[in-house]
């Protein structure tokens, strides 16, 4: 359990399986699509952002993936202090990889556009510069028009974590993230004549990057936070029930920047309303959080053979955390979100 990566790699070897799997706090694992065996409606590659100010209790997600058979792309506004939710997205046909995603999570420029939305991601060294648009997203207030451009700052020094895992009844079947948390955060969007505006002083944002061949049928639960807690930067990353952890789990705190690796974390979640409070407790005894749940953001789809139901519920968390040293951070009112997905497609 837990086997950490410490220098770079191929993520593949010639027969479609993965080199060496576990975690590692740099994405050493080195993507090339041309080495999956599998056919293109099979390969799937994503970037999502969460963006978040939790004194204003307002957020943005944006997402922007290619699944082969579909492209979904997706503008998403939260307003946590008036529970409110609002989302665009759109879905493009046969993309086939076409979509222009990178294989280096520390690099590149992927752009969509459509009548629905636009979306535009660029890496520069230290910063994400993230600017997007969709016309038919409204505010609580029935204000309606979104677009703006949010820079995030990714410090050469800022660990991540990072997984490469595969699935036991197919190992050419694999799933290689990389979550990045606690980006500063600045810019603003605009919905009508209202500004949002982030201070990097106060506020973060998230990258999920994921590469991957999937099996048909996956669950899993995936929580992130980001903030300060005494004026230092801190988050963490949960997650479970995609691909066979074994080799490693993708649970980790990070605090002034470094990764503190944690065991097997349990959600807790009353499924017949995603509303009420969930439980987060841990193998190790090193993770035990209350979240009060805000807003939930809830999609399915439902095509024949692809079906999807997510909900993604953004709210505050209260509990403590332990660090590898063995001392405490305590949280009270920690935004941030956790979701539980099941797919098949």
């Amino acid at each position: 359990m837990n086997i950490e990566i410490a220098e770079p790699m191929d993520l593949l070897d010639s027969s479609g399986r993965i080199v060496k799997e576990g975690w590692a706090r740099k994405p050493y694992w080195r993507y090339d699509r041309s080495r999956i065996m599998a056919p293109w409606w099979r390969i799937k590659e994503w970037d999502y952002y969460s963006i978040l100010s939790p004194d204003r209790g307002f957020g943005i997600t944006l997402t922007l993936s290619d699944l082969g058979y579909a492209g979904l792309c997706a503008v998403c506004f939260l307003d946590l202090e008036a529970s409110y939710v609002h989302q665009v997205d759109t879905l493009s046909i046969l993309p086939m990889g076409r979509t222009g995603l990178g294989s280096d999570s520390d690099a590149g420029h992927v752009a969509f556009a459509d009548s629905k939305l636009a979306l535009d991601f660029e890496y520069r060294p230290g910063e994400r510069i993230l600017t997007f648009a969709a016309p038919g997203i409204r505010n609580a207030a029935g204000d309606e028009g979104l677009s703006g451009s949010v820079t995030l700052a990714q410090p050469g020094n800022l660990e991540s974590m990072n997984i490469a895992t595969s699935w036991s009844e197919n190992r050419r079947a694999f799933y290689y993230n990389r979550k990045v948390n606690c980006m500063p955060a600045s810019g603003w969007f605009t919905i009508g004549n209202r500004r949002y505006e982030f201070d990097p002083a106060r506020d973060f944002g998230a990258l999920d990057w994921g590469r991957g061949r999937w099996t048909y049928r996956n669950r899993w639960y995936w929580s992130s936070a980001s903030g300060y807690v005494q004026g230092r930067p801190f988050g963490w990353n949960i997650g479970y029930g995609f691909s066979d952890r074994t080799p490693a789990s993708e649970n980790a705190l990070i605090l002034d920047g470094r990764i503190h690796k944690l065991e097997q974390v349990e959600f807790r979640i009353d499924t017949s309303d995603y509303l009420k409070p969930w439980r987060f407790t841990s193998s190790d005894g090193r993770f035990e959080m209350d979240f009060a749940p805000r807003v939930d953001r809830f999609s399915e789809t439902n095509l024949a053979v692809i079906r999807s139901v997510q909900h993604q519920v953004f709210g505050y968390f209260t509990g403590t955390a332990v660090l590898d040293d063995g001392n405490q951070v305590r949280v009270e009112g920690f935004p941030g979100f956790a979701e539980d997905v099941l797919n098949f497609w």
